[in-house]
């Protein structure tokens, strides 16, 4: 004989109040179980807000100050607002970037590779040297007298130069644009070719080292839309002095080759 499973209703109610019962036992031993806890931000200031709901069914607010624990962004002022930093630039391009070729060479001697014989013997070297490839801060312009590598001491400040300029422009309020890098490093071969009609360009260039890299500063990838005057050389001035000044580079202003011509130190 099947005993019958149904629940009466006679049962569900005396398992319900026994429930009832032992939950009300239960906030009456530990209180803060009823409260709600809610983590409310404001102007990076942290408060805690504790509701408590009372048996009349009236609420209870209570704030409690907390330290700050997030860090104010790169980007915008502690308000909220975008930052927008003035555009200083530098006084003079020839007087703040003067440093010579025996200065850049000493630092290619030290930092460098041998130099490189010709493409061929680039592609032996890769364990010395790395890859230098468009991203999303610079673009490598075609390169007719060099290949696209780097020592890795030269390829970190690159990538230093191009995303320190891009931030510039992001609070500066100035269209982004990528820089277009136009020389790496040359070749024995591309060296001597180039001689023949660059006036500039010398026998032991710094280029054949691997530490040293070629930025224009009259032309410019847009990203959101182009910039017609001079104030990306401006802001990219800026980033260059500032770099310059912490002593990881050498810099020349080239005139007749619209370029940066930068040695890693």
């Amino acid at each position: 004989m099947k005993r019958n499973s149904t629940i009466t209703k006679k049962k569900f109610l005396l398992g319900f109040l026994v429930i009832t019962l032992f939950l009300a036992l239960i906030r009456v031993i530990v209180p803060s179980v009823a409260e709600t806890r809610v983590i409310l931000r404001n102007n990076n200031v942290k408060h805690k807000l504790v509701v408590a709901t009372k048996s009349t069914d009236s609420v209870k607010i209570k704030y409690q100050s907390a330290p700050r624990e997030v860090a104010l962004s790169y980007f915008f002022n502690s308000d909220g607002s975008p930052k927008k930093n003035r555009i200083l630039g530098v006084r003079d391009y020839d007087e703040s970037f003067p440093d010579s070729q025996p200065q850049q060479l000493s630092a290619a001697l030290k930092f460098g590779v041998k130099p490189v014989a010709d493409r061929v013997d680039a592609e032996r070297r890769k364990s010395e040297l790395v890859y230098i490839g468009s991203n999303p801060y610079y673009n490598m312009k075609k390169l007719n007298n060099s290949v696209p590598y780097l020592v890795p001491r030269a390829a970190v400040l690159l990538q230093d130069i191009a995303r320190n300029f891009m931030d510039s422009l992001q609070t500066k309020g100035v269209p982004l644009n990528k820089l277009l890098i136009s020389s790496v490093l040359r070749t024995k071969e591309d060296v001597e070719r180039l001689r023949k009609y660059n006036k500039n360009a010398t026998e032991n260039s710094c280029h054949l080292y691997g530490t040293t890299f070629d930025i224009a500063y009259n032309k410019y990838a847009a990203i959101t839309r182009p910039v017609r005057n001079d104030t990306l050389k401006w802001v990219l001035s800026e980033v260059l002095n500032d770099l310059r000044s912490q002593g990881r580079c050498y810099i020349k202003h080239e005139k007749h080759q619209g370029c940066f011509h930068i040695t890693v130190r």
